[in-house]
């Protein structure tokens, strides 16, 4: 009895090292994803390797995410990014049923609406993406180095509320995040704690 409750001690100890291996860190290489986008373009991450490339996980519904649209802040961040020489992916991982789930049509339409200037907008209902990295809210950023490797994780910003009054003033964690990366240099600030709505996952 004693040698089975070992050998399942054993086990346990193992696959907790697994999953504590598995967990997403700064400086590891971004977990890759291969899919079609919501406007038909296959986008395979790792093919963008020699880019920034920022991750925003997203939920139309959010209140933390109406903040950073409504008053245009997201837009204007995504804009910058971008002129940076950035990508920027717009990922939902709402599943079928859950608050923020969308099919293509409605994602671009609410992209449309919302005056988003994200590169590429992709649904990940399944959440396989969303859970290889981890995300947990919305919005939950990353941004990715031109080495491939994860540069930043964690909030947009460190004005946690979901007030837009509060944008004004507040330290855009992206931006520097983008700006330190596209000029080859370490993000000084490279982990925040997110905040927002919980990622609406099947489970």
């Amino acid at each position: 009895m004693n040698k089975i409750l070992s050998l399942v001690a054993s086990a346990t100890l193992a696959l907790s090292a697994t999953a504590a291996q598995a967990a997403v860190t700064i400086g590891q290489t971004a977990p890759d994803f291969s899919v079609a986008d919501v406007a038909g373009k296959e986008l395979k991450l790792s093919d963008l390797k020699g880019k920034v490339v920022v991750l925003e996980w997203t939920n139309h519904g959010c209140p933390f995410v109406v903040k950073h649209y409504k008053s245009g802040n997201m837009q204007k961040v995504q804009a910058d990014a971008k002129a940076k020489g950035a990508v920027w992916i717009s990922i939902n991982s709402s599943a079928k049923g859950k608050q923020g789930y969308t099919d293509s049509k409605q994602a671009l339409d609410i992209a449309k609406e919302q005056k988003s200037v994200a590169d590429h907008i992709v649904l990940d209902p399944s959440g396989a993406i969303g859970k290889s990295y981890e995300a947990k809210t919305t919005p939950h950023m990353f941004v990715i180095g031109k080495d491939g490797k994860i540069g930043y994780m964690g909030a947009i910003d460190d004005k946690p509320s979901a007030d837009t009054a509060d944008i004004k003033g507040a330290k855009n964690y992206v931006t520097a995040a983008v700006a330190e990366l596209i000029d080859g240099k370490a993000v000084t600030l490279a982990n925040t704690k997110p905040y927002g709505c919980g990622v609406k996952y099947a489970n």
